[in-house]
């Protein structure tokens, strides 16, 4: 393995077409360590079995996405959500992975009340996050870009997931960094920099930001050194912050999904050890 992907981890849906063994199998290939897994993909494969073929394989599972969805106000969907999150938690610890990122939910339907939503992410993780510490799985609140504020996610910005995160014990609610999150937030360097002296910067993920979004911006993820971010700079910013852990990459994009997978990856890892490593 070359040593400028010795950190290098690739996210699941940066590849999606793969099948997991083919995923497998282009890891080995291509001298890839650690998958970030999704869980409708590795549901249909077989938790129990996924984690026998990663392991198989001595890839490392760097995350299991995601959890979260915490927002509804309704009695039954939020008690639904919960149990889905318990699920999630133990894929995670069965996969090997102490790290589950949560998207933690927009507002619910006909509402306009962020802080009431907040609140209710709050008092999930309150549920949540002793059982997690009990199976070994940290909770990872991503934020996500403001334009998902309405529909996905309330938490927009570091500060207001490590405001969340805070109020929990370090090795249960951390924060995930995400370049295309963040990126465009000048207070971001000073919140991971605080992240990091809490020991809260579970996983650091990279993807660019290319213009103009595609219709339907969820899949305008570009490939890295392809658009606006400074990718060394992050890099620099968590570094700095004591984060000396795997980098993902994870990538929303129809263009990447339409190839051949195994040259995504390989593409991506060359990416990664040019745009990223020094």
């Amino acid at each position: 393995m070359s040593t400028a992907l010795e950190r290098f981890s690739i996210n699941q849906m940066t590849v999606k077409q793969l099948a997991l063994p083919e995923l497998v199998a282009a890891c080995l290939e291509s001298g890839v360590p650690g998958v970030g897994l999704w869980r409708e993909p590795v549901q249909s494969y077989g938790v129990e079995a996924t984690a026998k073929l990663v392991r198989g394989a001595g890839l490392t599972v760097t995350t299991l996405c995601r959890g979260g969805f915490f927002t509804a106000i309704d009695t039954q969907e939020r008690a639904g959500a919960l149990a889905d999150n318990r699920r999630a938690i133990d894929e995670a610890a069965t996969l090997g992975t102490d790290t589950l990122v949560l998207v933690s939910g927009g507002l619910p339907p006909g509402s306009k009340d962020l802080h009431g939503a907040r609140e209710r992410i709050a008092d999930a993780l309150a549920e949540l996050g002793p059982y997690a510490q009990r199976h070994g799985v940290r909770l990872a609140i991503e934020p996500l870009h403001p334009m998902y504020a309405s529909d996905r996610c309330v938490v927009s910005t570091l500060t207001q997931a490590l405001d969340l995160a805070e109020r929990f014990p370090a090795d249960q609610v951390g924060v995930a960094v995400d370049t295309y999150h963040i990126w465009w937030d000048d207070a971001a360097p000073r919140q991971i920099a605080r992240a990091g002296a809490g020991g809260r910067i579970y996983i650091f993920q990279l993807a660019d930001w290319t213009t103009p979004l595609p219709q339907g911006v969820l899949t305008g993820r570009g490939q890295i050194g392809d658009g606006s971010i400074d990718m060394r700079e992050w890099k620099g910013y968590v570094e700095a912050a004591g984060y000396t852990g795997p980098i993902e990459v994870e990538l929303f994009n129809e263009a990447l999904w339409a190839r051949d997978g195994r040259e995504v990856l390989a593409e991506t890892a060359t990416r990664f050890a040019r745009e990223v490593m020094p």
